[in-house]
């Protein structure tokens, strides 16, 4: 049955084709991005069920604004998608990590989906069984951590942190919270040379939004299927 999710960093990308295939199966979504222009040309070129908000995670004003702006269309949310992130890939190693540039990617890839989902949880649990979906990646995998990116890969392995930390908290009610690693996709982050296609890497988190077990939670997803932290 269709539902009402919203999607960060949905102009582009991954977030993009989530939206796209939510909004070919009637979904409602409300698509976001940091520019009103964006978001505006990115939702004229899909159905009238999506509707473009502005928000930019990193600002707290900008967070209590979007939640205003769905508050005033719908009652609820059936599904949030942790979506927006940012890459800077540094071969420097981590000896020599600029503190400056860890705490940039904290805030957007791990403290930013933290105060969206706080933001937006009142409308959460209105649903009668609501998803959460954060946008992880298999470079923050502990169990086979390597030395690339060490930035961004340690902030995937936090935003790790904060889905476990949010599944647990979360278990007795009626909201699941899963990390998805959507593996190396085209993308304008990804690069040409990256394998997987946007429809590819938005598989598993359009099926964790619309069909998998709602017991499934504090999971880390590839494929449909669990894979370690």
């Amino acid at each position: 049955m269709p539902g009402i999710a919203l999607v960060t960093g949905a102009n582009k990308g991954i977030g993009l084709e989530i939206v796209r295939q939510l909004a070919a199966t009637k979904w409602q979504v409300f698509l976001t991005g940091r520019s009103p222009a964006s978001v505006r040309e990115a939702a004229s070129s899909l159905s009238q069920s999506v509707t473009p908000v502005v928000l930019d995670v990193t600002s707290p004003s900008s967070i209590e604004a979007a939640v205003k702006t769905v508050s005033g269309v719908v009652d609820h949310l059936d599904v949030l998608i942790n979506n927006a992130g940012v890459l800077e890939e540094d071969d420097s190693p981590i000896f020599t990590l600029p503190s400056a540039q860890l705490l940039r990617m904290l805030d957007t890839n791990t403290i930013a989906p933290l105060l969206v989902t706080q933001a937006f949880l009142p409308l959460l649990r209105n649903s009668a069984s609501a998803r959460i979906i954060n946008l992880s990646s298999g470079a923050g995998q502990l169990t086979d951590m390597g030395t690339w990116a060490p930035a961004y890969s340690i902030s995937k392995t936090a935003l790790n942190g904060v889905t476990g930390q949010l599944a647990a908290a979360l278990k007795d009610s009626n909201i699941a919270v899963n990390a998805v690693c959507p593996g190396w996709v085209k993308t304008e982050m990804g690069g040409r040379e990256a394998p997987r296609s946007v429809e590819e890497g938005a598989d598993s988190i359009v099926w964790l939004a619309t069909a998998a077990p709602q017991r499934m939670t504090g999971q880390f997803i590839r494929d449909r299927t669990p894979i370690p932290w």
